[in-house]
Formats: C-alpha cells, structure tokens, sequence
C-alpha cells in the first residue's frame, strides 16, 4: 500500500488542526475514508466542497475510487476560496 502525504489548505487546514499528515492508501477514495476516520469533527464537511491535486495533477470529475496513488505521491486538499 502506498505511502501518501495529505496537504491540507485553508479551511481544510484548520479543521484538520495539522498543515499535513501521512497515510497508507491505494486510491484516493481510501485516502478520504482514513482522513474522515480520522478527523470526525468538522473536515469531513468541508471535503464536501473541496477539490484535489494528486501529484500536482486536478482529479476533476474522476470517481475517487479510480484515482491511483504512487509510493511518496502527495494529495493536496483545496476548499473553494475567494479572492485573486
């Protein structure tokens, strides 16, 4: 299983109470489940409404079950945000 680290940005940022974390997933579906897990509080909300970058890559529209992820890679939590 992969080893991955999760950035989080902004609002997803403070409700994860951490800038980043590892984890051990295969897909990124895999991943959210273990970032809902383990955060039950507000960001389970807030990934409602974000988008993701694997890799530096947008998932866009892609189901996260079909979303692979590589050994190191990284998957980047982006809440909408305002502003320029």
């Amino acid at each position: 299983m992969p080893k991955v680290t999760v950035r989080y940005w902004a609002a997803a940022k403070a409700a994860a109470g951490v800038a980043e974390e590892p984890y051990d997933a295969d897909t990124l579906a895999d991943t959210l489940t273990a970032v809902r897990a383990r955060h039950p509080g507000e960001l389970p909300r807030v990934l409602q409404r974000c988008s993701f970058l694997i890799d530096g890559d947008p998932v866009g529209t892609r189901a996260h079950e079909t979303v692979r992820l590589a050994e190191g890679g990284t998957v980047e939590v982006l809440p909408p945000f305002a502003g320029g």
